[in-house]
């Protein structure tokens, strides 16, 4: 990458282009080199302008923003797209990053964030606003712990802590016995039997105690 960062910029609202180039024009590490309304000939664009960074919407005429960023990373993996949009739903988001987008922020950011995502996403980061990113996480905590609950034979896996908590329980100590022995306060042990509950497909610690007698 040079000096300069290169930016090219697709987005069907003049105005808002208007304001993104005379902001990227105004800031001497930054330069213009293309924009366009629609992703019509984009690979062409992307080919004659070689931007760094490509900031893309997501609602366009024509194929969307998510469908352009996979083409143009096919195409071209050096580029690096950043999704700037005013659409946050999980879904938009989660397609970015599969598309293979390298940040996804709201049009409503202010100058000075935006030339830092910029930056960022040139650098080969990653950036995703507050509140997308915070979906993001949920979702894959959500992912790993379905992935966690059962193995391939469909058998419920557990940690080694819930396995030991899981014990305690067969023996017959209740919450406070079991912390006393693990060392551990209440409130964790009440997480931990939420957590084998669940993933045993169980109601009360005596369906637990009945499943170990039947395993």
């Amino acid at each position: 990458m040079s000096d300069q960062i290169k930016v090219f910029f697709i987005d069907d609202h003049q105005i808002f282009r208007d304001g993104l180039r005379i902001l990227l024009e105004a800031t001497p590490d930054f330069e213009v080199v293309g924009e366009a309304e629609n992703g019509e000939n984009i690979l062409a664009k992307m080919k004659e302008a070689q931007p760094d960074v490509l900031l893309m919407d997501i609602q366009m005429p024509g194929e969307n923003g998510i469908e352009l960023t996979r083409q143009v990373k096919q195409a071209h993996p050096e580029i690096n797209v950043l999704m700037l949009t005013m659409f946050e739903d999980d879904q938009s988001v989660f397609n970015s990053m599969q598309a293979g987008a390298c940040g996804y922020v709201l049009k409503g950011i202010n100058h000075r964030e935006m030339l830092s995502t910029i930056r960022t996403v040139a650098s080969g980061g990653t950036v995703f606003g507050p509140g997308i990113a915070s979906r993001i996480m949920s979702y894959f905590q959500q992912i790993n712990g379905a992935a966690a609950t059962t193995t391939e034979g469909g058998k419920p896996v557990l940690s080694g802590r819930e396995q030991e908590v899981l014990a305690e329980i067969e023996a017959g100590l209740d919450n406070t016995q079991i912390a006393e022995k693990l060392f551990l306060s209440e409130k964790t042990v009440r997480n931990y039997v939420s957590q084998i509950l669940k993933k045993l497909e169980v109601s009360t610690r005596q369906e637990v105690v009945q499943k170990g007698k039947q395993s």
